[in-house]
């Protein structure tokens, strides 16, 4: 019994020690931390003179409206380094890659879904695969990217992995008519069942792609930006502008009628010129995505600092990571991060109608066509889904510009929440202004017969598209941006919050999948009735931004990591 008594009297002693190291590492960190603080004030002190309006400028970055162009800060909110600008331009370039083909899955895949047999009814449960996938990968990707210890960093497998993903998906879809006719699918026959299922899974993994790849960006951006609140925004404002050039080349690639001549093999028994157009745009889209994804792999390297470590170290992967720890984050989510949510979340209810019926719209109720009418209703029909894309290739454009003077124009308007809500309200207008180029076109489609729309009505719908640009410039950049900002703040990791942030997109996607469909068929099988929803809900989300939702919290720019709450 005596040994037994001296060993466990040994351990005790041993384990005591341990603890007594590990407090006196702390102390060395916290004075490390401290003697960089203290350092890094007395150059800021001397750097006063030169900076007479740095102090205003810093309050007014504190409400989210600073000057987002500013890169001369070298620590974050947690006293971390930042990366330079140059880094943070290259992870945002995949932006463009992710968007190139969500712009060919707007303007091309609902008239190939059509094209293929599947009624309009039913066109818009195929998109429901998209927020499906949605809700479950990105919370996930988020919690094991916050946490991944791979020598290759926490990030980038996953976003390698996303972009692998997308290549094999897009293929699916491109070769989905070809796959089909060899299972067995009739040329006669308007519904193609077996290329159905293959465009369906195609479209299915293509989702949880971009899922894969779109969260982990994100959330490298924040890592990239050290938690500095400036530098987070100018990161998201770079992702938006990378996102609208991913668009104009999308949509520049859908508008083109006879880009299948690039590729002549495209061109099937199976797969006509409209068909052949969406594969050899696709196939554009894999090299294309996997150059940006590559470039910005080697360049940029992740540094994982000792919080992150110790995150990993000291927290044991559950069993069920989705289910655990996104109940948690909803469980402590602030009010804010609640308000934000529902902000974002009617803000969608609002978009998606418009972006998944926008192409479709323009051959259908602006051109008069027809994806399974005659031969002269189909041809206005594509001629209308073309017009449509070269709509949202100025859309993009439009969307390019307006993401690099977010914050100048937030400032000037009194705060970016308060320009979300304005932006809003110009959403909210462009979708009402469809009703009276509908009207407009069918009136003229009276009186002259089946024939393309005149100048003024094309021009009509063109300028909705074009000035829709602007709110799609501040969905795809300040709901984001306040999401890392308030994670920071709160401590939480940026992977599961902006994958939590998500759900507010892909909820509301399942709800606009399920009930446009059904609304547009009892009002006579047009797209007025989800775009007037829209409208409704675009109102709504605009007056909420506006007036509930709470500024930013200031940045804890020259707080220590540990009296900052570890953090992500």
């Amino acid at each position: 019994m005596d040994r037994y008594a001296y060993l466990a009297k040994f351990t005790e002693q041993a384990e005591w020690h341990k603890k007594m190291v590990q407090f006196m590492q702390k102390l060395v960190e916290v004075a490390a931390v401290l003697q960089r603080e203290s350092a890094n004030r007395r150059r800021s002190s001397q750097e006063g003179l030169a900076c007479g309006r740095r102090g205003s400028d810093e309050e007014d970055d504190d409400d989210g409206t600073g000057q987002w162009l500013s890169g001369s800060m070298e620590q974050g909110g947690s006293n971390e380094v930042m990366a330079p600008l140059w880094k943070i331009i290259a992870i945002a370039a995949i932006a463009a890659g992710i968007q190139f083909g969500w712009a060919l899955q707007l303007s091309l895949l609902t008239p190939y879904s059509q094209q293929l047999g599947v009624p309009h009814m039913w066109a818009s449960f195929i998109w429901l695969c998209g927020p499906i996938s949605g809700l479950l990968v990105q919370p996930i990707v988020g919690y094991f990217s916050d946490r991944t210890k791979s020598r290759f960093g926490r990030r980038r497998p996953f976003i390698l992995g996303g972009a692998g993903f997308v290549g094999v998906a897009v293929f699916l879809i491109g070769f989905a008519a070809d796959l089909g006719h060899m299972g067995g699918d009739s040329l006669d026959s308007p519904m193609k069942p077996r290329a159905v299922a293959i465009f369906v899974v195609g479209f299915w993994i293509l989702d949880v792609a971009n899922n894969m790849l779109q969260g982990p960006c994100r959330a490298l951006l924040a890592d990239l930006s050290a938690h500095n609140h400036k530098r987070m925004r100018v990161a998201n404002a770079f992702f938006s502008f990378f996102m609208a050039v991913g668009n104009v080349l999308g949509y520049a690639a859908g508008s083109l009628p006879n880009i299948h001549k690039f590729l002549p093999f495209t061109a099937t028994v199976a797969c006509d010129v409209s068909c052949a157009n969406l594969k050899t745009s696709f196939l554009i889209h894999i090299v294309f995505i996997s150059t940006v994804t590559i470039t910005a792999i080697f360049l940029v390297k992740e540094t994982v600092h000792p919080a992150q470590k110790e995150l990993a170290d000291s927290e044991p992967q559950p069993s069920t990571p989705f289910r655990k720890e996104v109940t948690t984050a909803f469980q402590n989510m602030s009010r804010p991060m609640w308000l934000l949510y529902l902000v974002t979340a009617l803000n969608w209810i609002a978009w998606f109608p418009f972006l998944l019926y926008d192409t479709d719209w323009m051959g259908r109720e602006v051109y008069g066509g027809k994806a399974q009418g005659t031969n002269a209703e189909k041809r206005l029909y594509d001629l209308g889904v073309h017009a449509g894309a070269l709509g949202l290739m100025l859309n993009a454009a439009i969307l390019g510009f307006a993401s690099l003077v977010i914050e100048p124009i937030g400032k000037l308007v009194g705060g970016v929440k308060r320009w979300w809500g304005i932006v809003n309200i110009i959403l909210a207008i462009g979708l009402f202004c469809t009703i009276p180029i509908t009207r407009m076109a069918e009136a003229y489609r009276a009186a002259h017969g089946l024939v393309p729309p005149p100048a003024n009505i094309k021009g009509g719908a063109l300028s909705i598209f074009s000035i829709l640009g602007i709110p799609l410039s501040v969905t795809f950049s300040i709901p984001f941006a306040l999401a890392s900002i308030y994670s920071s703040s709160a401590g939480a990791g940026q992977g599961l919050s902006l994958g939590v942030l998500n759900m507010a997109i892909v909820i509301p996607q399942m709800i606009v999948s399920v009930v446009s469909g059904k609304i547009d068929q009892a009002f006579g099988g047009g797209n007025l009735p989800a775009f007037i929803m829209g409208g409704v809900a675009a109102v709504v989300s605009a007056l909420m931004a506006a007036f509930l939702l709470p500024n930013p919290p200031p940045s804890r720019a020259s707080m220590p990591a540990l009296m900052a709450g570890g953090g992500h």
